[in-house]
C-alpha cells in the first residue's frame, strides 16, 4: 500500500513543484528580522492554547527548524538550553532534558503516542524525521504532568499538518506546498522532502512524502572498521550510513464548530548500528491517526477534542543480511479532552486517556519478553486568573497494568508470564507573577509517580549494543519523585532574558546499575563463563563460543538533579540591519544518593553564543558552542574532556512568481574539533574506539514554498 501511494505522491508533488517554478523568475525581497517574543507559543506547554507559559518550554518552526534540523530528533533538539542527545552515532538519538532520559522523556506525534521502541534501546531510532515535521516543541519540569509519569522530565511533541485543524484556504479553494532539497559533505547526505496541500474552507487534503540518503560520517580521527569484508582504516565512523523515506496522507473537512480528519503514515529506516560493524537495522512503522474537535458550544462545556492513534512498529537487526533479532510494538493511544465554559476565575479542562501496547522481541539478543502494557489515565488542568498572574493547577491518576506473556521460543523458557499492577498518580502546582510590565517570574511544583517498564520489570537476556547483559526486577516499585523550578524571564525591545533553576527529587530512581557478575552474550546468559583450554574462546559448560559481557540490573535508588538553564537576546546595533547576540547556557549535577556517586550519562556544563545579522532578504550567523569536561561520572564510566565547536549560516529569500525561494548554508564544526559526547553510552561500552561527534561538514539547501 505504502509502496504504491509513495509513488502517486512523488508524481503529485513534484509536478506542483515544476509549474510553481515556471511561473516566473522576478526577485523580491523579504525580511528576516528576528524575532521580539519574550516567549513563543506553544500547544504541549498550555492546553488552553495561552501564550503567557509557567512551565518552560521551547519551540522551532519554519526556517528556524530547518536552519537546526539534522538526521535524528535527538540531534536537531540539542543545543537547546536543558536539552541534549543520547548520540548513538548519527543515526539513533533521543532527546535528553534536565539529565534525564529513556522513559522519563516522553515523544508524542501531535500530542498522541509515537509508539515506536526508541525508548528500549540506544540504537532504536525514532520513527519520526526531521525532513517531515513542521515544527518541534519542548516542555521541561513539572508542566509536563498532564502526560504521565513518562513525562516526568519533559516532553517533545513533534507536529505535522497530516491532520489540517483549519481551512488552509477560503471558498474559492486553492492548492500550495514546499519542496526541500539538501546535499551535505561530512556524511554526503542528500535529501528531499516534498509537501502538497489542497482544498477550500469545508475541505483539505494533505500529501507528504521525503528522502534522505547518507554515507559514514567523517571524522576528525583515523578508525578502524572490521567489517567481515575486511578491515580498513579511515577518518569516519564505521557503519554509520543511513537511507530514510516516508509518506503520509491526510485530510479533514470542516463545519461551523470544529473538524474531522484523519491520516495514514509510513516510515521506512535502514541504517548502520555503529557498535556493531557488520549490523544493520531496518525499521519501518505504518500509523494511523484520527482526530476531531468539537467546539463554540454552550454549556458548561465549551469544545471536545478526540485523538486517537493506531501504529504497527518493526524493528529487525541484520547480520551481514541475515535477518537476526526482530522487535515489535504494536500499540493504540486514545486521548479526549473537555473544555469548561469559565467559572469565576477559573477556567481548565479535564480529559482521559487510554494506552494499550504489545511488545516482542524474538532472536538472539531478546533481552526483555512479550509484554503487553494497559494504561488508563484521568487529568485535569485549571488555571485561575488574578490581576498580577495567574495561578495552575494539575493532576492525574492512572491504573497501569504491565504483563510479560513469556516467549513462544522454547529456547527461551526463562521468560516467566507474570504480571504487576500499578496506580500511579501526579500533581502539579504552578504560578506566573507579572512583577512589572517588562518582568516575569514564574514558580512549578510537582509530585510524580512513573510504573516501571516492562523491560525494567522482567529484562533477561544481552544487549550487544550496549554491551550489557540486562536484568529486570519484577519487585520494583513505582518511582517517585517530587520537582520544584522557578523562573524568571525580561523583555526590553528586542532585548530578552530567561533563566530557569530546578530541582528533581526521586525516592526510588530506577536505574541500570552494573553488577559484580559476567555473562556469557548468549541468550542462555551462563553465569561467569570459563574458557576451554583446549579450545580458547568456548565455554567449559556449553562448549559453545562466547565473549563474557558485564551484568547489569535494575535497581532502585534515592537521586536528586539539579541543575539551571539561561538564555538571552542583545541587540547591539538596531535599524535596517540589526545585529544580535544570542547567550545560552545550562548545567545539570545528578547523583545517586545511596552510594554517593554521580549518575551515568549526564551532561557538562555547556555555554554557547550565536551572532546574527540580518539585512532584508538576507540572514547570516556565526555561533560557538563549549561544552566544559565531564569528570563527574560514576566509577566505571569514561570522563570526556573539554571541547569547543564553531558553526556558522547563511540563508536568502526571493520570490520567482508564486513560488517563495529560501538558499541556505550551514557550516558545522568549523575547526574540525576532536569531541566526544558524555551523554552517549558508546562512550564508555566502546572506550577507546568510541564513535566522536561529527568533524567538519558543510550543508547547502533550498526550499521552495507556494
Amino acid at each position: 500500500m505504502f509502496s504504491r501511494f509513495s509513488n502517486t505522491a512523488i508524481r503529485l508533488a513534484a509536478l506542483s513543484f515544476m509549474a510553481a517554478q515556471h511561473t516566473g523568475l522576478l526577485a523580491q525581497a523579504s525580511s528576516s528580522a528576528p524575532s521580539a517574543a519574550l516567549k513563543e507559543i506553544t500547544i504541549t506547554g498550555n492546553p488552553l492554547g495561552a501564550t503567557d507559559l509557567v512551565a518552560p518550554a521551547a519551540q522551532y518552526s519554519g526556517e528556524g527548524l530547518l536552519l537546526r534540523s539534522k538526521t535524528t530528533l535527538g540531534e536537531t533538539l540539542d543545543g537547546t538550553p536543558g536539552v541534549s542527545s543520547t548520540y548513538f552515532g548519527p543515526n539513533a538519538s533521543r532527546p535528553i532534558i534536565r539529565g534525564q532520559d529513556g522513559d522519563r522523556i516522553r515523544i508524542l506525534n501531535n500530542g498522541g503516542a509515537l509508539q515506536d521502541a526508541s525508548n528500549l534501546s540506544y540504537d532504536h531510532s525514532v520513527a519520526a524525521d526531521p525532513l517531515s515535521i513542521e515544527r518541534i516543541e519542548v516542555l521541561r519540569g513539572p508542566g509536563a504532568l498532564q502526560y504521565g509519569g513518562s513525562a516526568v522530565g519533559g516532553v517533545v511533541n513533534v507536529i505535522d499538518n497530516r491532520i489540517p485543524r483549519e481551512a488552509l484556504f477560503d471558498e474559492k479553494g486553492g492548492v500550495g506546498g514546499k519542496t526541500d532539497l539538501g546535499i551535505a559533505t561530512g556524511n554526503k547526505e542528500k535529501s528531499a522532502g516534498v509537501l502538497l496541500e489542497a482544498g477550500n474552507n469545508r475541505y483539505a487534503i494533505h500529501v507528504d512524502t521525503m528522502n534522505r540518503d547518507t554515507k559514514d560520517v567523517s571524522v576528525p580521527i583515523n578508525i578502524v572498521c572490521k567489517r567481515t569484508a575486511g578491515t580498513y582504516t579511515a577518518r569516519s565512523i564505521c557503519n554509520s550510513a543511513s537511507k530514510i523515506s516516508s509518506t503520509a496522507l491526510g485530510g479533514s473537512v470542516f463545519f461551523d464548530h470544529g473538524y474531522l480528519g484523519a491520516s495514514v503514515s509510513g516510515y521506512r529506516s535502514n541504517y548502520g548500528t555503529v557498535a556493531e560493524p557488520n549490523v544493520n537495522i531496518g525499521m519501518k512503522s505504518d500509523r494511523f491517526a484520527l482526530e476531531g474537535e468539537v467546539k463554540n458550544l454552550t454549556g458548561l462545556i465549551q469544545s471536545v477534542k478526540g485523538q486517537y492513534s493506531k501504529a504497527d512498529y518493526t524493528h529487525t537487526e541484520f547480520t551481514n543480511t541475515v535477518p537476526g533479532t526482530v522487535f515489535k510494538n504494536r500499540g493504540s493511544d486514545v486521548r479526549l479532552e473537555a473544555r469548561h465554559a469559565r467559572l469565576g476565575n477559573f477556567e481548565g479542562l479535564v480529559g482521559v486517556q487510554m494506552d494499550d501496547a504489545r511488545f516482542s522481541a524474538d532472536g538472539d539478543e531478546a533481552f526483555s519478553p512479550h509484554s503487553r502494557t494497559r494504561q488508563n489515565a484521568l487529568f485535569a488542568y485549571e488555571e485561575y486568573k488574578t490581576s498580577w498572574g495567574k495561578l495552575t493547577f494539575g493532576g492525574r491518576t492512572e491504573s497501569v497494568r504491565v504483563e510479560s506473556l513469556g516467549n513462544p521460543n522454547p529456547a527461551l523458557a526463562k521468560f516467566v508470564p507474570g504480571q504487576r499492577n500499578f496506580r500511579p498518580s501526579s500533581y502539579a502546582l504552578g504560578s506566573l507573577w507579572n512583577v512589572a510590565p517588562a518582568w516575569q517570574l514564574t514558580g512549578n511544583a510537582a509530585y510524580t509517580e512513573r510504573a516501571p517498564k516492562d523491560y525494567e520489570l522482567f529484562a533477561n537476556g544481552p544487549h550487544i549494543a550496549t554491551r550489557a547483559y540486562e536484568l529486570g526486577d519484577n519487585t520494583l516499585a513505582m518511582e517517585k519523585a517530587t520537582q520544584f523550578d522557578v523562573g524568571l524571564a525580561w523583555k526590553s525591545a528586542f532585548n530578552t532574558f530567561a533563566f530557569s533553576a530546578y530541582q528533581s527529587n526521586f525516592k526510588n530512581y530506577i536505574g541500570l546499575v552494573q553488577s559484580a557478575g559476567v555473562r556469557r552474550n548468549q541468550s542462555d546468559g551462563e553465569v561467569n563463563p570459563v574458557d576451554d583450554p583446549a579450545n580458547p574462546g568456548f565455554s567449559q559448560a556449553t562448549g559453545a563460543t562466547f565473549s563474557p559481557l558485564n551484568e547489569f540490573r535494575y535497581l532502585q535508588t534515592r537521586a536528586r538533579f539539579t541543575g539551571f538553564e539561561t538564555s538571552g537576546n542583545i541587540r547591539l546595533t538596531d535599524g535596517a540591519a540589526p545585529i544580535d547576540l544570542a547567550l545560552r547556557a545550562d548545567r545539570v549535577k545528578a547523583s545517586n544518593l545511596n552510594s554517593g556517586q554521580p549518575l551515568s550519562r549526564i551532561p557538562p556544563m555547556r555555554l554557547g553564543a550565536t551572532l546574527k545579522y540580518a539585512s532584508g532578504p538576507f540572514g547570516a550567523n556565526l555561533g560557538v558552542d563549549y561544552s566544559a569536561a565531564q569528570k563527574s561520572v560514576p566509577t566505571g564510566d569514561q570522563a570526556t574532556a573539554a571541547n569547543t565547536r564553531w558553526n556558522a549560516g547563511a540563508s536568502y529569500r526571493m520570490k520567482t512568481g508564486p513560488a517563495s525561494l529560501l538558499w541556505y548554508a550551514r557550516l558545522d564544526n568549523i575547526t574540525n574539533k576532536l569531541a566526544y559526547s558524555s551523554t552517549s553510552v558508546l562512550t564508555t561500552t566502546a572506550f577507546p574506539n568510541a564513535p566522536p561527534l561529527p568533524g567538519r561538514s558543510l550543508k547547502v539547501g533550498l526550499q521552495a514554498s507556494f
